[in-house]
């Protein structure tokens, strides 16, 4: 069982803890990720983009690469929509690791750096909306 918040590892990206907010709501997880660029490498699309993984810490810097699965639109909670690029990477959480789909978008104004959608938590974990850190701390 798991919390609506937590800390995530991302290893493929390098980055050894960012803090989420579980959202059963959104479908697909959602990184914080700026200065996003497509490239390709050996004739398949990549991206490389920037990432902030500490709340309220804009020093802080990870670079991230990984092949691109596709562009996805996707409606936030406010109703807008946009065209994501779409990443396959590691997650770790707690002794648990898998694969999951990840959006890069902007969330300089949001309160958690990434969201964990229920594709991610689905058939994995039981989410407690009253509990946070269930993982601990």
């Amino acid at each position: 069982m798991i919390g609506w918040r937590e800390w995530l590892a991302l290893p493929d990206l390098s980055v050894p803890r960012i803090k989420v907010k579980v959202d059963t709501g959104a479908r697909t997880s959602a990184l914080h990720a700026f200065d996003v660029e497509r490239f390709e490498r050996d004739g398949v699309p990549w991206v490389r983009f920037a990432v902030h993984p500490m709340q309220r810490n804009t020093v802080s810097v990870q670079l991230g690469e990984a092949p691109l699965v596709e562009e996805r639109w996707v409606r936030s909670s406010s109703g807008k929509q946009t065209r994501r690029p779409v990443i396959l990477t590691t997650m770790v959480l707690g002794e648990y690791r898998w694969q999951a789909e990840l959006t890069l978008v902007r969330r300089d104004m949001m309160g958690f750096r990434m969201l964990l959608g229920r594709q991610a938590v689905r058939r994995r974990f039981w989410v407690d909306p009253g509990a946070s850190y269930r993982m601990g701390r």
